[in-house]
């Protein structure tokens, strides 16, 4: 039945005006996903629930404490992660890609900074960006967004853990970061 649904949606996909073999992806390669899906940061390894939002282009990351700082001429973020599991902590340091503003859904403007990460998510190591903004309000403290997803996922909207992260030999696998 799973299988039949997943076959449907990836036909109605391919039919949509404006979803073409340019694109960026290879449609008949595209993995179905749900729309959370356990995922796993990579250094430091935190397993986390992620939701993926197709209408996020940029995917975010729950981190408190953020520092700007310049070293040697170069901007950099320090920010604390916790593991919602086990409360353990982590201090994290890492080069500051950029800077973004997010629209808020009131109209006001947010200020991010951006760093990129590795994360694993259905067997695949994606080295991406991510904004840093406290998403403790939220139910999962990562996002992840079409930049992230496009070149390999679609993302059902009616399931929910579609697949395993299976971290440790995509982690193998991938070796060095992108």
């Amino acid at each position: 039945m799973i299988f039949l649904k997943h076959l449907l949606i990836a036909i109605l996909i391919s039919l949509l005006p404006g979803v073409s073999a340019g694109s960026g992806a290879d449609q008949n390669n595209l993995e179905i996903l749900g729309w959370v899906e356990n995922a796993q940061l990579l250094d430091p390894v935190i397993p986390l629930k992620a939701k993926l939002d197709t209408g996020a282009e940029t995917s975010s990351l729950d981190a408190e404490v953020v520092k700007k700082f310049r070293k040697d001429g170069k901007r950099w973020v320090r920010f604390r992660i916790s593991d919602r599991e086990t409360g353990e902590e982590f201090v994290i340091v890492r080069q500051r890609v950029r800077t973004i503003g997010v629209v808020q859904h009131d109209g006001t403007t947010q200020t991010r900074p951006v760093v990129k990460m590795q994360v694993c998510i259905a067997g695949r190591v994606l080295q991406t960006e991510f904004s840093l903004i406290n998403r403790s309000e939220f139910i999962y403290p990562l996002l992840l967004g079409r930049s992230a997803l496009g070149s390999f996922a679609l993302v059902d909207p009616g399931s929910t853990f579609l697949s395993e992260p299976e971290c440790g030999r995509a982690a193998e696998d991938t070796g060095s970061e992108s």
